[in-house]
């Protein structure tokens, strides 16, 4: 790849692609089937050969359709596994990696921003990127005092073609809708859409990403990496090693599962409490998992309970300056009590349910027990099992639960946290942990400790 595609022609003539690749490739399948293969063999190599079409054309762009496709991926637990499988391989990959941009087009970058002697900043700079995402790259390096940084590049026109593949994916999203089952997508083009120029602006991503290595300092828990400089298209952050939560997905042992699944929960509830900030963007190519000291006696339990969460990219965040709205834990912890009333009263007055609208109080305390299950419990083992059962549920039209979502309205106001918690237990079920989240709702959550009803 020579550059980043940015004239708009182009993008949309490879994004149109898509769907049309999707029904040729349906053609193929028919035919192969008529020609005697299995309705089984024909079916896997038809998803294998989408899910690598959508991650070359996704990946090869960057912009909103790398974004696109990085949020997608966080929900790949919803599908089912014969059609996991295929897409899974595919769509994490957008979680570390895309294919770069040229190495003089980031000395362009760098010295547009920086200044023509930009290297005298640097004791060393790897010209080939350690990671790649949907608006820059980010290259390793050693700063002028010596510290280990991340150099965080924006792709020239990132803006434009960020605009542009949001807004093409939009035309066809309910052709990509099959892809996960009971999730809207157009939605969720929509609100990536309206992030656009947060998300462009380094200056603001700096400010939240100090608001949060402030504040996670001393924390043994999470670290967030502290910024260094910052100009337009340029972000410099301290360096942070680890394991990619991509690769314990893949191959972490049960304690770094579980582990990384307890900080995870911690920090999505806890980060909007200590900072007045959610972190919106948590697929896990935004996580690593860092090792801490040994136990007393260097045992492993010890280690494995020391393991750290690193937390990068901060260029989308929900401003929340008094946390989580009370009125989540309020209802959450009024639904585990069973009070249908109180549940359905306090959803009209904040306009889940419109005016127009009359629903069964039971009926929708019915439609939430099963997706709060997890806060019920001690600890609750989070597993793709019970994502797509979720998802199953919710999607299938013949289901009372399918008929009376439809009938529910998601407020402008919760539609990043919707999102984010969503995502976020998209990211639990990836990694099958075990978490004690019924602890983090209660120390974190506004609204969800008081009046407990094991208490009552």
């Amino acid at each position: 790849m020579s550059d980043l595609p940015r004239k708009a022609v182009t993008r949309t003539a490879k994004l149109a692609a898509l769907p049309l690749g999707f029904a040729g490739r349906a053609t193929w399948g028919l035919g192969k089937r008529i020609g005697g293969k299995s309705a089984e063999i024909v079916a896997r190599e038809l998803q294998q050969r989408t899910a690598e079409q959508l991650f070359r054309v996704l990946g090869e762009l960057k912009g909103g359709a790398m974004k696109f496709g990085q949020a997608l991926s966080v929900f790949e637990s919803a599908l089912p596994e014969e059609i996991a499988g295929p897409y899974r391989a595919a769509l994490t990959k957008l979680q570390e990696a895309a294919p770069p941009m040229p190495t003089r087009t980031v000395h362009g970058v760098l010295a547009e921003r920086l200044g023509p002697q930009w290297r005298e900043l640097f004791l060393e700079f790897e010209d080939k990127p350690a990671a790649a995402a949907s608006i820059g790259q980010v290259h390793r390096a050693v700063w002028h005092d010596g510290r280990e940084v991340a150099v965080k590049v924006q792709y020239p026109g990132a803006g434009e073609a960020l605009l542009s593949d949001l807004t093409q994916l939009s035309r066809f999203a309910r052709l990509l809708g099959p892809l996960i089952p009971g999730m809207d997508i157009k939605p969720l083009i929509t609100e990536l859409r309206d992030r656009v120029s947060e998300e462009l602006d380094y200056g603001l991503e700096a400010e939240a990403q100090r608001a949060h290595a402030e504040e996670f300092a001393d924390d043994p828990d999470v670290v967030v990496p502290a910024v260094v400089h910052q100009s337009e298209q340029v972000l410099v952050t301290e360096w942070m090693d680890g394991i990619p939560l991509s690769e314990v997905i893949a191959d972490g042992t049960e304690e770094q599962r579980d582990r990384a699944g307890q900080l995870l929960a911690r920090f999505l509830f806890s980060g909007p409490a200590r900072t007045g900030l959610l972190h919106a963007d948590p697929h896990p190519g935004n996580f690593r998992l860092l090792p801490g000291p040994a136990g007393e006696d260097g045992d492993e339990a010890g280690a494995a309970a020391s393991w750290r969460l690193g937390v990068l990219d901060f260029g989308t965040v929900d401003r929340l300056p008094g946390g989580l709205p009370e009125t989540i834990g309020t209802c959450l912890r009024m639904t585990l009590a069973g009070e249908a009333e109180p549940v359905y009263a306090l959803l009209c007055a904040e306009g889940f349910v419109k005016k127009s609208i009359a629903l069964d109080p039971d009926a929708v305390l019915e439609y939430l027990l099963p997706i709060i299950e997890p806060a019920r419990a001690e600890e609750f083992v989070f597993t793709r099992g019970w994502m797509r059962a979720q998802a199953a549920r919710i999607a299938d039209p013949r289901s009372p639960a399918h008929q009376l979502g439809k009938q529910l309205n998601l407020p402008p106001s919760y539609l990043l946290i919707h999102r984010v918690t969503l995502s976020t237990i998209g990211v639990l079920c990836q990694l099958g942990a075990t978490v004690r989240l019924r602890d983090e709702l209660a120390r974190w959550l506004p609204g969800f400790a008081a009046e407990e009803p094991d208490e009552a």
